[in-house]
């Protein structure tokens, strides 16, 4: 069969052959997402995640070796587009008072689900038509406060919670050295501007995983929330797109949030955001929170590099290319925070001071 007769079969045992299917737009993902228009105005999501085009997950017992070895999604701990990674965030995040969608029918086997429809209140869109941003951040940040006074559990409805430990932080930023001199071949990294980078990042990865205390979404921003106006408090805060949480640094979602690769965030919005944070969180030591918060959004934004220069060098993808320049401004402000010199040193050194400025 066919991947669209497995399609239409999960429609059709799911009594929803006969909606209308409108495709969403797609993103840098394996994953696509269709709407479920039925002729009385009523809709649903159809999420389409073929297993087989994804490496294994991380299996909660393997070794750094093992995990090594099964590829690019157990070494860094990503779901590898599972289904059921997705429900069990979902049912965990409900479980807390926060808006995932609600959860219809799924096919785990062949990587469908049909879920509630939030609607097309993205962050992003809203604020581009003019809609105040800070209300929308500032609950988006109480969301997280919220998350984070719960101890997360070993596993959300089956589907394992794990650590985002050193190794997968260590996979992330590595993409960095891995994909940037393929985008740029100007760049030149000697072997020992590798044993140092290792060397650089390797206290600053174990220091987060020590504190690896949070579930966190993973890819908290504003084109994953979308505004729920007839909801209140924080489930206001529609959150899809979270199917490769983890156990984390609670500062991960919050500097996903408010140093975005997509779009500018004002500087006074992130210091308001996160003064908002501190004050529904006062029991956080903010001087060592915010030495993680820089660390961790700087380890963040090399990661994120090295996936926009894998997206233009090997899949083709240029319009990443637009998003390159803020995440170097928002690296060089990581790398001018106190404890980042030596890091920002290696950057200078080879080759990449002009672009931290």
């Amino acid at each position: 069969m066919t991947r669209e007769d497995l399609r239409v079969q999960f429609l059709q045992a799911a009594g929803l052959g006969d909606w209308r299917r409108d495709p969403l737009p797609g993103d840098a993902s394996t994953r696509r997402y269709e709407r479920l228009v039925h002729t009385d105005g009523s809709t649903l999501m159809l999420m389409d995640q073929a297993p087989a085009l994804e490496s294994q997950p991380c299996p909660p017992d393997a070794t750094p070796a093992e995990r090594k070895a099964l590829g690019y999604n157990a070494s860094a701990r990503l779901a590898a587009g599972r289904i059921e990674a997705f429900v069990g965030a979902a049912t965990y995040l409900s479980e807390h008072g926060l808006s995932a969608p609600k959860l219809r029918d799924f096919d785990a086997q062949n990587g469908f689900l049909i879920l509630e429809d939030l609607g097309d209140g993205l962050f992003a869109r809203l604020i581009e038509g003019g809609e105040p941003e800070a209300p929308l951040y500032l609950e988006a940040v109480a969301a997280l406060a919220q998350l984070h006074r719960v101890t997360p559990p070993v596993d959300v409805a089956g589907w394992p919670l794990l650590a985002y430990d050193a190794l997968a932080l260590k996979t992330g930023v590595d993409l960095f050295i891995e994909w940037y001199p393929k985008y740029d071949p100007s760049v030149a990294l000697s072997a020992s501007a590798l044993a140092e980078w290792e060397a650089l990042w390797a206290p600053l990865q174990a220091r987060a995983a020590a504190e690896a205390t949070v579930f966190i979404h993973r890819d908290y921003h504003a084109e994953n929330l979308l505004w729920l106006r007839d909801r209140a408090g924080v489930a206001r805060v529609g959150m899809i797109d979270f199917q490769d949480c983890l156990k984390g640094h609670p500062s991960w979602d919050l500097h996903s949030l408010l140093q975005d690769a997509r779009r500018d965030v004002p500087p006074e919005l992130e210091a308001l955001c996160l003064d908002h944070y501190f004050t529904l969180r006062p029991e956080v030591d903010r001087e060592a929170f915010m030495q993680n918060y820089t660390a961790l959004a700087a380890m963040n934004e090399a990661r994120i590099l090295g996936i926009f220069a894998r997206l233009i060098a090997r899949d083709g993808k240029p319009r990443y290319e637009a998003f390159i320049p803020r995440m170097w401004g928002h690296l060089g402000r990581n790398l001018a925070a106190p404890g980042m010199a030596a890091v920002r040193d290696w950057f200078t050194a080879n080759g990449f001071g002009d672009k931290l400025s």
